[in-house]
């Protein structure tokens, strides 16, 4: 298997009116988001937010979690918060991994409202393991990813579908992910 870092996106994203804005980083994205990337072996888990008090927030949490109290009531939560890393931009995380790697990632992306895509989860392993490259896979959070992100793709990945009869379609990003990465193994 390649190896996948993860990158969850506050800015730039869109609103519902398609204007670019910078979403809020929340406690439930940090902690949940890191217990499956940890779960599915991700090297990496960047969260993306060029706003300072929201690295703080992130920076909080995690001392919180590295603090011997905590660290010792629950170290499970403690290793999955161990490999995140906060970022300005999309391109500084970019960056990060291609120092690490020494190559530069297949930048995978996906969302709802995706009317196009490259192919599935499997379909992306098989590139990664034939280009030998990790795969940088990118969620959004609001109303989606701005352009100038989406112009940095790779490779759309197939949106999650569900069955509802109206076509409800609208999941959490933490419950996507989790998705996503169970299509992995």
């Amino acid at each position: 298997m390649s190896d996948i870092y993860l990158g969850l996106i506050h800015h730039p994203i869109l609103d519902k009116r398609g204007e670019i804005i910078t979403t809020s980083v929340t406690n439930l994205d940090i902690h949940d988001i890191a217990r499956s990337c940890r779960t599915f072996g991700l090297k990496k888990y960047f969260i993306v937010t060029p706003i300072e008090k929201q690295h703080q927030l992130v920076s909080n949490i995690l001392d919180y979690w590295n603090k011997d109290f905590a660290n010792d009531y629950n170290p499970d939560r403690a290793s999955a918060l161990s490999f995140i890393e906060v970022e300005n931009s999309f391109e500084d995380s970019l960056a990060k991994i291609e120092e690490e790697t020494g190559v530069k990632p297949i930048v995978a992306m996906t969302g709802a409202n995706f009317k196009e895509s490259d192919g599935s989860i499997a379909m992306l392993q098989e590139e990664a393991k034939r280009e030998e490259r990790p795969i940088f896979l990118i969620f959004g959070t609001g109303w989606g990813l701005h352009p100038q992100i989406l112009e940095r793709n790779d490779f759309f990945v197939d949106p999650i579908r569900g069955i509802a009869e109206d076509g409800y379609n609208h999941l959490s990003v933490r419950s996507a992910v989790a998705i996503y990465l169970s299509q992995f193994i």
